[in-house]
């Protein structure tokens, strides 16, 4: 296992594509801490994993710097070094076209989505440039390459901003050894569909992608050597259209 011991912290973690991530990771011979708002959540991530070590669980909202700086504050006293940091903790809203989106939900997803992403990043990094080694991934979506209906423009733009911040770290930090990965899945099915503006049927999920698919995506990632750095990958479903 090319991975065995390394440090993997996963935001959004409770659920969906992070907590696939979570034990996939696991699987890999990770030591894996997941991070979220929903205690409980995490909990039932952690016990998913029968393996050793176990899954570290931490409380913390992304869209609250303050939360984030606790956050590595404990993963720097009880978890150790953050070799992956896995950026994935997003959220939509119902209201999607301008005309309905409130400038509250506007600010939060910008704050969650883009300002989390930034303040995880800006606070791995000096552990990272230390050991001149680490890896980043960015859990972004299709709707940070092409700004979509679906997607709704307040989700398109910050995910767009995640994306930019990714590639200029990517920039910025490859000279360090660290290398900083933009993933983009399309329709995936998990929690977040229930915020949608029309209900998904069954029969729609059974065509999109499952969280263990981007799960998989980002096992490929990581299990690169250091040489090598792969900066997007789009994982979409075979009938979405990509244009």
């Amino acid at each position: 296992m090319t991975l065995k011991g390394k440090g993997a912290l996963v935001t959004g973690g409770g659920t969906g594509i992070g907590r696939s991530i979570a034990l996939a990771l696991a699987q890999e011979g990770c030591s894996v801490a997941v991070a979220g708002r929903r205690e409980p959540m995490l909990r039932e991530t952690a016990s998913l994993w029968r393996g050793s070590p176990p899954i570290r669980t931490c409380i913390a909202d992304t869209g609250d710097p303050e939360s984030i700086e606790k956050l590595f504050a404990w993963a720097s006293r009880e978890f150790g070094p953050v070799h992956i940091l896995v950026n994935n903790a997003g959220i939509n809203v119902k209201n999607r076209s301008l005309a309905r989106l409130a400038p509250e939900e506007w600010d939060r997803m910008l704050r969650v989505n883009a300002g989390g992403a930034y303040h995880c990043i800006r606070r791995v990094l000096p552990q990272m440039r230390e050991r001149k080694d680490g890896l980043i991934i960015n859990i972004s979506s299709v709707s940070g390459k092409r700004a979509s209906l679906l997607g709704g423009v307040g989700y398109s733009a910050s995910k767009f901003a995640m994306s930019a911040l990714g590639t200029a770290v990517a920039l910025e930090e490859g000279k360090n050894g660290i290398r900083v990965t933009n993933i983009y899945p399309g329709e995936v099915d998990t929690p977040i569909l229930k915020g949608r503006p029309q209900p998904v049927t069954p029969e729609h999920r059974a065509t999109i992608l499952q969280p263990e698919d981007v799960a998989a995506a980002v096992v490929l990632v990581a299990n690169l050597p250091p040489r090598a750095h792969i900066p997007e990958l789009v994982i979409k479903p075979t009938a979405q259209d990509y244009a």
